[in-house]
Formats: structure tokens, C-alpha cells, sequence
């Protein structure tokens, strides 16, 4: 009985092993091949497409030494955190309306609603704004017709404050949905209970909402910001090409010069720095996300 029970047991952990090999290996070629390919390039050396097979530490010396490679990943932190603080300041208002004041039977709606921007191309969203912003655009155009202003506006385009509109745009449905599920998630009658005690709506926000609700807020923050800080798109259009980030930079690297080991080492700097910053934003919050005493 025991060799039949020890047999099945094998039996049944073959089985497992060998349903999820396929989901592993599938997981292995998609992720973990390009990534290891990454860091291998980022440690050797070449330009041209002429790979020297020494590895080192050579290019990221170069990344993080240069001027021009630290102005750009710094400017990326700083699109990338004004993008989150702007998205997730657009987004906590509309997702506490329609948990809080929507009544249940509407709240699909507003959702589907919300998910409307999904409907077209990121692509086309962006160049939206660009039509928008542009030295022709909407805005200028509308402000010279009706006499506001005699010469079309420039500083609305082409800089910081049109990358940052733009992205808050595009990730601000990414930001609505995990703040509305944590919202939902609150028990009403810890509210109820809150001002029972004599809190006034402001105090049991800040002392109840605001602190059951900080696991969607941070959801929110790690997915707006480590897909912008590596934008590609939006710097080339709405920027001009004059504001590059550190996608454009990899872009340059890996393409154009053809340095692929350099452009490997930006990536992996890139890569680096959204880490640390995220692991080291969910540990000052870890209080928000233990359990709720």
C-alpha cells in the first residue's frame, strides 16, 4: 500500500510538472531568453555590430558616468513621477465618484465608460494630442478665432508639461480601475461608524478611506509608472524628437549607431533604477499593505 501510495504520488507530481512545463518553457523563451540576452550584451563590447567577447563593466561605466545618458534617465524620472502624481490625482476623484455616489446598477456603465480610450490606438491617442497641442492645433486655432491671442502659443508644445498631459491621458483608465476595486472593497459601515464618533467626512477620508483604499493607489502608482518611464512614442511625437527618454536613447543605440552592447546597458540601467524605485515606494507604504488591525 505504501509503494502504491508513494507511486501515486510520483504519478501525480510527473502529471503536474508536466502540465505546466509548456505554460514554463513558453514563460522561459519570452522572458527570460530576451532579458538574458540583454545583460550578456551589456557586458561585453562593440560598435558596429563588431562584438568583442570581453566582458566587463565597461558600458555602464560609460552610461552612468556620462553627462548625456544621466540628463536623459533623469528626465525620464521626473515624466515618469510627474505622470504618476498627475494620473493618480485624476484618478483616485473618478474612481471614489463612481464607487461612492454611482448607484450599483450604473456603475458597470461608467466603467465601460471609462474603458472607452482602449477602444482606439495608443498610437492614434497620442498623435491626437499632437494635433491638439501642435503650433496649428486646436487649441492655438481656437484661442486666434476668437481674438485671445494674436500669435499661436509655443510653450504648450514640445516640452515636459505636453509629455506629462499626454501620458496622464493614456494610463489614467490603467490607474482608475485598481483604485475603484479598492474602494469597493471598504466595509460602509467603518464609515458609518467613523462619523458616528463625531468624525467629520474629511477626517474619516483621511483616517479610513484614504488608508483602506492605499493598495489600489499603490497598484496604481507601480502601473503608470514602470511602463512610462520607458515610453517610446509619445517623447518621439509630442516632444518633436527633442526631448528624448531613455527608450529613445536604446533606440538610438540599438538601431541607429548599432551598439548594442551599450544600448543593452542603458536597458539594464533603465530596468535597475524602476526597480529600486518601486521595491523602495511599496516598503514606505508596507503599512498600508499589511493587514488592516
Amino acid at each position: 500500500m505504501a509503494k502504491a501510495k508513494s507511486g501515486l504520488g510520483r504519478s501525480e507530481k510527473a502529471s503536474g510538472l508536466l502540465m505546466i512545463s509548456p505554460t514554463a518553457l513558453y514563460a522561459v523563451l519570452l522572458l527570460a531568453a530576451p532579458l538574458g540576452t540583454v545583460l550578456v550584451y551589456s557586458l561585453v563590447s562593440g560598435k558596429g555590430g563588431n562584438i568583442v567577447w570581453d566582458f566587463g563593466l565597461q558600458n555602464y561605466i560609460e552610461v552612468w558616468t556620462g553627462p548625456v545618458y544621466r540628463a536623459i534617465m533623469l528626465r525620464s524620472l521626473i515624466v515618469s513621477l510627474s505622470v504618476t502624481v498627475v494620473t493618480v490625482l485624476i484618478a483616485y476623484p473618478i474612481a471614489y465618484f463612481v464607487s461612492f455616489y454611482v448607484p450599483p446598477e450604473k456603475k458597470s456603465l461608467w466603467l465601460f465608460l471609462i474603458t472607452i480610450p482602449f477602444w482606439t490606438s495608443y498610437l492614434i491617442r497620442v498623435f491626437l494630442w499632437k494635433v491638439i497641442l501642435g503650433y496649428n492645433g486646436v487649441i492655438n486655432s481656437g484661442l486666434m478665432s476668437v481674438g485671445v491671442i494674436d500669435a499661436p502659443l509655443t510653450w504648450i508644445n514640445y516640452n515636459i508639461g505636453a509629455l506629462v498631459m499626454t501620458l496622464a491621458h493614456a494610463y489614467a483608465p490603467f490607474a482608475i480601475l485598481p483604485i475603484f476595486v479598492s474602494l469597493e472593497k471598504i466595509d460602509r459601515s467603518l464609515l458609518e461608524a467613523g462619523q458616528d464618533l463625531g468624525e467629520s467626512k474629511l477626517m474619516t477620508f483621511l483616517r479610513v478611506t484614504l488608508p483602506l483604499s492605499m493598495g489600489g493607489v499603490i497598484a496604481a502608482v507601480l502601473i503608470v509608472f514602470i511602463p512610462t518611464i520607458g515610453d517610446y512614442v509619445t517623447p518621439d511625437l509630442i516632444g518633436g524628437g527633442k526631448l528624448p527618454m531613455i527608450a529613445n536613447m536604446m533606440e538610438v543605440q540599438m538601431l541607429k549607431i548599432n551598439n548594442k552592447p551599450l544600448g543593452s546597458a542603458i536597458a539594464v540601467s533603465a530596468m535597475a533604477i524602476v526597480a529600486v524605485i518601486s521595491v523602495l515606494f511599496v516598503l514606505a507604504n508596507r503599512r498600508f499593505l499589511g493587514p488592516q488591525k
